[in-house]
């Protein structure tokens, strides 16, 4: 096939990103002809302020290119990431007037949250979903902390949805998870529209040993990713397993002076995924603390990869992934004693802990390889056209 792939990349490279790497590639080692269109949001910087949100609700010159790509390459299907905010829904309607239909895949909660996080304030926050205007979260600023940032996000999401650009110009969204799936159609979209499919590793790292002795976080340091919880309960844990964490944002100065007080913490920044995939190979366990509705939760699929056991948030897509007893364990989220008490009863259950690793192992081989993905992507593909 002949496949456009759309991406709007970020300025603080994330999960989308590995993402979108990845599913072009693998769609090029199969044999199909793969087209990528991107722009990077380092574009914002000093761009007046008027129009960036001009171009955030309809960029016309990503419209007019797509339109020329479309007519040079011939794309059967187009497959869009992210488009916020400067690619914009502008791009689906140059799909759509081209008659190429448009797979999306739901990577957050933009079209529902106007900070897509739908996490406010240290806790989760649903006042936005399905509320016509999201005038809670243009009168709190929650996105960038702004009221005019935040008022034109939802109007970029309140005008296209009065243009039924999500329900005429995009034939199938992607949900990664049950939960978010059913958040969206919670919000709005039409079911029919909707397909699930998991997320894949590709290559697939081979598993380690877990003989490191010490228990590893890999994330953005943001407070929805659930850093004060998971430092307050290594407070607890008293230098019990050296913690370390992998990563860099906002919350870095937090974690720096935890290095300094909390026993076995261990700051060790952005590292290259080779290493961190070595890293969490060693590790004993993977916590992912998240606090807010992780849409899937990328990192706990690379533990299992490694056959790391995953202690996790009981919050959104994570419980779904992680099964109890099996592939890891469940803590309430936002629960430091609860935390505390999972990674005490894992660390006095060695011979169970080495069952959930290869567990662990198991679960990512039955649904997480490139090439059961890859199936489902061809089946969204071959649907898009006639939905």
């Amino acid at each position: 096939m002949r496949i456009l792939t759309v991406h709007n990349y970020y300025q603080q490279p994330g999960g989308e990103e590995q993402i979108f790497a990845t599913e072009s590639a693998l769609l090029e080692t199969r044999g199909h002809q793969v087209h990528r269109y991107t722009i990077h949001n380092d574009r914002v910087e000093g761009m007046n302020p008027l129009t960036l949100a001009k171009k955030t609700i309809w960029n016309n010159d990503v419209y007019r290119d797509l339109r020329a790509i479309v007519r040079q390459e011939r794309p059967e299907v187009a497959h869009f990431h992210n488009t916020f905010p400067l690619i914009s829904p502008a791009a689906y309607h140059a799909m759509k007037d081209e008659g190429v239909p448009v797979v999306q895949t739901l990577h957050n909660y933009r079209l529902l949250c106007p900070n897509a996080l739908f996490f406010r304030d240290g806790k989760i926050c649903e006042d936005c979903l399905g509320k016509c205007g999201a005038i809670p979260g243009i009168v709190r600023g929650c996105y960038r902390d702004s009221q005019t940032a935040s008022g034109v996000v939802a109007a970029m999401v309140n005008l296209h949805s009065m243009m039924c650009t999500w329900t005429k110009t995009v034939n199938v969204f992607v949900a990664y998870s049950h939960f978010a799936l059913q958040k969206f159609v919670q919000g709005g979209l039409p079911e029919k529209k909707i397909q699930f499919k998991t997320n894949f590793l590709h290559p697939a790292p081979a598993p380690g040993t877990g003989r490191g002795g010490y228990a590893i976080f890999v994330g953005r340091l943001s407070p929805e990713k659930g850093l004060g919880t998971l430092l307050a309960a290594w407070e607890q844990l008293g230098g019990k397993i050296p913690l370390k964490i992998v990563g860099d944002g906002p919350l870095a100065p937090q974690v720096i002076e935890a290095t300094k007080r909390v026993p076995g913490v261990e700051w060790l920044g952005r590292r290259p995924l080779e290493e961190v995939y070595e890293l969490m190979g060693e590790a004993t366990l993977l916590i992912f603390p998240s606090e807010w509705y992780e849409t899937f939760g990328r990192v706990a699929i690379e533990a299992f990869a490694k056959g790391t056991p995953v202690v996790a948030s009981a919050i959104g897509a994570i419980a779904e992934l992680v099964t109890p007893g099996q592939t890891g364990l469940h803590f309430l989220p936002g629960n430091t004693q609860d935390l505390v008490e999972q990674v005490e009863w894992a660390l006095s259950h060695p011979e169970e802990l080495m069952q959930m690793r290869q567990a662990a192992r198991a679960e990512f081989e039955t649904k997480y390889t490139a090439e059961e993905n890859y199936r489902r992507m061809m089946e969204i593909y071959t649907l898009a056209p006639h939905v």
